[in-house]
C-alpha cells in the first residue's frame, strides 16, 4: 500500500517537472520588464484612487461629525 502511494507521487513529481520543462513556454527577459512595469504602475494608480477615495469619505465624515456636535 506505502509503496503504490509511493510511486504514485514520484509519477506525479515526474510529470510536473516534464510540464514544467517542455510544455510552459517562459516570457523573455524583456516581456517580464514590460509586465513588472504595467504591473508596477497600475499599483501605484489603485493606491492613489484608493487614497483619494479615502480622503474623501475621511473629510465627508469630519464634515458630518462637525455638524452632528
Amino acid at each position: 500500500m506505502k509503496s503504490n502511494f509511493i510511486n504514485n507521487r514520484l509519477t506525479d513529481i515526474k510529470e510536473s517537472y516534464n510540464e514544467l520543462v517542455h510544455k510552459v513556454s517562459w516570457p523573455t527577459t524583456s516581456e517580464l520588464a514590460s509586465s513588472t512595469i504595467i504591473v508596477m504602475v497600475a499599483s501605484i494608480i489603485m493606491a492613489l484612487v484608493i487614497w483619494v477615495i479615502d480622503y474623501c469619505i475621511n473629510s465627508l465624515m469630519e464634515l458630518v461629525y462637525r455638524i452632528a456636535a
